[in-house]
């Protein structure tokens, strides 16, 4: 997905008359702390809530005031992952998105990448929530993939978490069936540290007292 796929086309972007008050306003309604400002097509900046509220004349047009971010966009043929960048390293609401020419398209907002997540994240699907903690030289996709397939179950999402001067990771699988007790058992029989579960309805079966019990079982 590209940056103009997630660009709300309903939020106005402020203009260099528009007064103070009237850029608050607007924040309000949308729920956002960041606007864009143009000319036409021309983008002019970000204005941001904190460079309003301390000016003592809300009638002041806003084009008489310093910003305080420095011309902060996205092109319109950007990677998702970049406007997410963007968001994080610059703690912003809104990016405004622009063409080749830095002509003014629209903007994304930060409702727009919440709703992404959750798509891309299958939050309002049904499942269960595996958490692994494996090597960073043990990132296999593909087996965890596998284990998972063998009880007639799907990823349905999955992300990774690094932490610094680790080796380790953890890995977090959504998956479409939320009695993982059987696919639990497999990854610890691959000697998988499960970390935590979530929403999966056999809360009172315990998948390592079970293999336990089997090896056990086995050994006699």
């Amino acid at each position: 997905m590209v940056a103009i796929e997630l660009m709300a086309g309903a939020i106005p972007p402020v203009h260099t008359s528009d007064t103070i008050q009237k850029v608050l306003d607007r924040m309000v309604e949308f729920r956002l702390r960041h606007l864009p400002i143009v000319n036409e097509e021309q983008f002019l900046g970000l204005v941001a809530e904190d460079d309003l509220i301390g000016e003592s004349d809300y009638q002041t047009a806003v084009g008489a005031l310093a910003l305080s971010q420095v011309n902060p966009y996205v092109l319109e043929d950007q990677h998702i992952y970049d406007v997410i960048r963007m968001f994080y390293e610059r703690q912003l609401t809104a990016i405004p998105v622009l063409d080749a020419k830095r002509n003014y398209l629209g903007l994304i907002s930060v409702n727009a990448i919440t709703e992404y997540f959750a798509k891309i994240t299958a939050v309002a699907e049904p499942g269960g929530i595996i958490v692994l903690e494996i090597s960073n030289k043990n990132n296999s996709l593909a087996h965890m993939a596998q284990i998972v397939e063998s009880d007639n179950a799907q990823i349905l999402s999955s992300y990774i978490q690094t932490f610094p001067d680790s080796t380790k990771m953890e890995v977090t699988l959504k998956v479409n069936k939320q009695d993982i007790s059987a696919i639990l058992a497999t990854f610890l029989r691959y000697e998988y540290d499960v970390k935590a579960t979530f929403n999966n309805t056999d809360n009172n079966d315990n998948a390592k007292d079970r293999y336990d019990s089997l090896m056990n079982y086995l050994n006699l």
